[in-house]
């Protein structure tokens, strides 16, 4: 699909060759250049309050995966860290759609088709904003200098989309006069699966005396793991494998107080699959007879029916312009950035347009037909970023600023069927096809739609800290933003309304924040927060008429339409945490409450094959976090972190008739997120030789139950009545499912050794007993068409060679 591919594919190849060369020829950089040192929690700084500051000084809650816990964990994604991250959670809908949730603040399942709904998670790749609802990008994580998950509403500083927390991929930057690098290759095998693998390079170059480059190029190979069906009853192992491939080039130029860093940014994601197990599909299910022509089928473990081949592919382009000025006790920042991405999401959705067809008493050759869902996302957005903060010492710190986003957004869905229309003319009369196709729109696409979004927000904000003792600290910020946004709906074919709408809202708002902080002893700190939030709101779709039970008149109709705009979701974060270090022991903790007004929820919007968000008036989280490590001997670090959460809706969402819109009822979870998350882990590090270090390590973590949208706890185990007698399955054939998706834990090993000269090598398990993990509940026309689960990844074994320079 992309025509870069093969050629970002040879550069990556040339540069991590080069860099393999210059490493082998150059043992004496490796013996000069300092090797990583155990983190001690002692020395990391952070950038959380757009400054410079040790972790122990930020003055509300804050975790930081640094390099070396990246690379000891052999974690590749963002998913992976979650588990080691107290409150940090992560929905996995696929490659490169992961959802974010941060202290149980979570609206549901988002899915591919709902292109205006907002993140509530802002992610940043350094100062730049890269989140986006749906598609926030699979960033890899090598040559991280860190990953900051900053808890609780960042809006004062960080804005729209943070309301439940901000994640931040902090880079390393190009450093003067120092020659560095690393170049690394790792190979492993998913269980039951096939093999998987990457080659990762990086250096940094100085250019003189003033200036200095940092190049990193990546590719990796994932291993698939799921069986897909074909009809006829042959099965295609492995069709969820896929690759990422991507390289960044930064450039600092620092002379006097003037420093300029332009970095450019490339990645492409491309998979073969999804990761869905399924329970039920049209074509393979238990229902249906030898009798009808389809002999019944029970689709097993990691396995999924498919008439199509699916694909996800995600080119990402980044450039941004960092420009600050020390004037000596002030310090003027711009940060610029610009964001290309070009997304598809290809899926087999035959079972989709098959049950619809014999909704429609379509014959079983046009039930039959196989029909691809081809969803295509051209994204361009620019941010500006422009602040004015305190650089010199003293009681008194501060930062202003100003922020402007310009975003353009064109998502398309069509839906090609082949021989589709012959199949409409013959049920409806000649011409049928044709007079419910839009002008400009392809034939044989039951459904197809063109949505353009123009979103743009403005924003001023402004913070400071004032030392009033040496010991008490206050924090004083805030937020004023305004927002617009128009989207055009243009809609076509058999399923759709024929719609032709242009949609406009906008909102303003303020979202202030105060910390208390109080050093009670040397490197004891307590920390009191009360901080707003905020995500901005949106248009609703309309709903997919044609396709509901009982047309505009049915229950689903009646009770998702009339639902044209949401309502910017606010919410209020009151906390009390201590964070300090004491005997060799780095301790923090925190406790909680947050009231949400407005909290968008999404709902599936029944049989319709729509998504509907709803506003919900109250809802709330709380609960505490804790994060504790220890090295009580030389060599042996030991960590432990978890999180306790209470989510729930504080109100009801109801129909006219007072009947419960999709779960929305007083004192029922909040989706997606587990009540009890916790992480453990073990280290030891002991020399085997002169100038070799050997080490160890176990990691448990456990992830409670969740459930995938409200909807799922009613009525829990569900009982779906499929009413689609095809193959000989009788109308009134149902599934029976628990909807409440199962805790899982997982069980990590590693071992490697670290030479002094830069070598490294590391074998590691990860998810060592092999849990087949739920992540989320996969449904598709209302359960009528298809019933499954998004899984986790099996059991990977694997092996890394490292060499830095």
């Amino acid at each position: 699909m992309f025509q870069s591919k093969f050629a970002a594919r040879h550069t990556f190849y040339a540069v991590t060759a080069s860099l393999w060369a210059i490493a082998a020829a150059n043992p004496a950089f490796a013996q000069e250049t300092q090797q990583p040192t155990a983190d001690d929690g002692q020395t990391i700084v952070v950038t959380a309050t757009k400054r410079e500051t040790s972790l122990l000084e930020v003055p509300f809650s804050i975790n930081a995966q640094t390099e070396r816990d990246i690379e000891r964990s052999a974690a590749t994604t963002i998913e992976d860290l979650s588990r080691n991250v107290a409150g940090l959670t992560v929905q996995n809908l696929g490659p490169g759609q992961s959802q974010v949730s941060v202290r149980g603040v979570s609206a549901g399942q988002i899915v591919r088709d709902q292109p205006g709904v907002k993140e509530q998670v802002g992610v940043y790749l350094d100062e730049s904003v890269i989140s986006l609802s749906l598609f926030t990008p699979d960033l890899d994580l090598f040559d991280l200098n860190r990953m900051e998950t900053l808890r609780g509403p960042q809006g004062t500083l960080f804005g729209s989309g943070s309301v439940g927390g901000t994640i931040r991929y902090i880079t390393n930057q190009p450093e003067l006069g120092h020659l560095e690098g690393i170049v690394e290759a790792n190979v492993n095998v998913a269980d039951g699966g096939d093999f998987g693998g990457h080659l990762k390079g990086a250096i940094n170059l100085p250019l003189g005396d003033v200036a200095a480059i940092r190049a990193v190029a990546y590719h990796s190979e994932f291993p698939g793991f799921i069986d897909a069906r074909r009809e006829g009853g042959a099965f295609e192992e492995n069709v969820n494998d896929g690759h990422r491939t991507g390289a960044r080039l930064a450039l600092r130029f620092e002379t006097g107080g003037l420093t300029i860093t332009p970095r450019m940014l490339y990645q492409e994601i491309s998979a073969g699959g999804f990761n869905r197990q399924e329970v039920y599909n049209l074509y393979a299910n238990p229902f249906t007879t030898a009798a009808g022509g389809r002999p019944p089928i029970q689709l097993g473990e990691r396995q999924q029916h498919l008439l199509l081949d699916e694909a996800f592919e995600d080119r990402t382009y980044l450039a941004d312009l960092n420009v600050s000025y020390d004037f000596g006790s002030v310090e003027l920042t711009s940060v610029s950035s610009y964001i290309h991405r070009d997304i598809l999401v290809s899926r087999d959705a035959s079972a989709l347009t098959g049950s619809v067809s014999v909704d429609l008493a379509f014959p079983t050759a046009g039930v039959l037909l196989p029909s691809n869902l081809v969803d295509t996302t051209d994204l361009d957005a620019f941010t500006q970023e422009l602040r004015l903060g305190s650089s010199a010492s003293g009681p008194f710190q501060w930062v202003v600023g100003a922020f402007v986003s310009q975003v353009d957004r064109f998502y398309r869905q069509r839906l090609p069927t082949p021989g589709y229309d012959v199949f409409t003319d013959a049920r409806f009369g000649a011409g049928t096809a044709a007079a419910t196709t839009t002008p400009g729109f392809p034939a044989n696409s039951p459904y197809a739609a063109d949505l353009p979004y123009d979103i743009s927000q403005t924003a001023i904000f402004g913070e400071g800290s004032y030392d009033i003792t040496e010991a008490f600290t206050v924090t004083l910020g805030g937020r004023y933003y305004w927002f617009e946004e128009e989207r055009r709906f243009v809609s076509s074919g058999l399923f759709a309304n024929g719609d032709n709408n242009t949609d406009q809202t906008k909102s303003d708002g303020f979202s202030p924040r105060v910390i208390a902080s109080y050093e009670i002893a040397d490197n004891v700190r307590i920390n009191a927060q009360a901080s707003k939030g905020f995500r901005l709101g949106g248009v609703n779709d309309p709903l997919n008429i044609p396709l509901c039970t009982g047309g505009a008149s049915g229950v689903d109709a009646l009770t998702y339409g009339n639902h044209p705009t949401y309502e910017d979701e606010t919410l209020w974060n009151y906390e009390l945490g201590v964070r300090g270090r004491q005997g060799g022991i780095n301790f923090a903790a925190a406790g909680f409450y947050t009231d949400i007004s407005n909290l968008q929820v999404t709902a599936d919007a029944g049989t319709c094959s729509s998504r509907v968000v709803f506003n919900v008036p109250s809802a709330h989280t709380m609960g505490v976090e804790f994060e504790l490590s220890a090295r009580p001997v030389q060599g042996l670090d030991l960590s432990i972190n978890g999180s306790i959460l209470e989510s729930q809706f504080d109100s009801d969402v109801t129909t006219t008739a007072g009947v419960i819109i999709a779960g929305i009822r007083d004192g029922n979870r909040l989706p997606s997120v587990p009540n009890f998350q916790i992480s453990a882990a073990a280290s030891y590090t002991f020399p085997i030789a002169d100038g070799a270090d050997a080490y160890v390590g176990a990691s448990y973590q456990h992830v409670g139950s969740r459930y995938t949208q409200p909807s799922d706890q009613e009525s829990n185990p569900r009982t779906f009545v499929h009413n689609l007698p095809f193959g000989g399955a009788p109308a009134g054939a149902s599934t029976t499912l628990d909807l409440r998706l199962p805790a899982y834990d997982y069980v990590n090993l590693s071992a490697g050794i670290d030479w002094d000269n830069g070598w490294g090598v590391m074998i590691y398990a990860n998810n060592l007993f092999d849990e087949n993990a739920l992540l989320s509940f996969d449904r598709e026309r209302g359960g009528r068409a298809r019933l499954g689960f998004n899984i986790g990844q099996p059991r990977i074994i694997g092996a890394t060679v490292r060499r830095r320079f």
